[in-house]
């Protein structure tokens, strides 16, 4: 009588731990899915994010702000008029009468309205009187793209 002796476990002459072994590689797969996914989202997010002064003159698919008041509007006409409100002003008398309005109206902004064939050096001469006069919440205006 004979008697064989085999060191291995039981299990290993089912073929168990052959079949059923970890894994040991990683799936990277997924990993770089949502890695382009994010890639892509933030390229198309980061030129939104830019802040400045639209001065994209005289279209833009910008959408009017909610104002809770009547905004105070200086317009330019394509004669290089300069107007607060509705009524004619000359720009030595703009700044006396901002000073005036803004009294009571301390947080307000001033839009500007320039028309697109007058000369650019004007709309920059009314903002420049009213920076170097305080006034630094101005913001051009335009108009929508249809």
């Amino acid at each position: 009588m004979g008697a064989s002796f085999d060191p291995r476990p039981h299990y290993h002459r089912s073929g168990f731990s052959r079949r059923h072994r970890a894994m040991s590689e990683i799936n990277v797969t997924p990993f770089v899915d949502v890695m382009l996914v994010l890639l892509v989202v933030f390229m198309v997010a980061a030129p939104l994010l830019t802040v400045g002064v639209p001065i994209d003159l005289p279209r833009s698919d910008a959408r009017p702000l909610p104002e809770n008041t009547k905004p105070l509007n200086i317009t330019i006409d394509k004669n290089g008029r300069i107007y607060l409100q509705d009524e004619e002003i000359a720009l030595d008398s703009l700044v006396p009468r901002l000073k005036v309005i803004f009294e009571n109206r301390q947080d307000d902004r001033i839009y500007v309205h320039g028309d697109k064939a007058v000369d650019y050096g004007t709309v920059i001469k009314v903002m420049g009187v009213m920076n170097a006069a305080g006034f630094s919440r101005v913001a051009l205006v335009t108009d929508t793209e249809h």
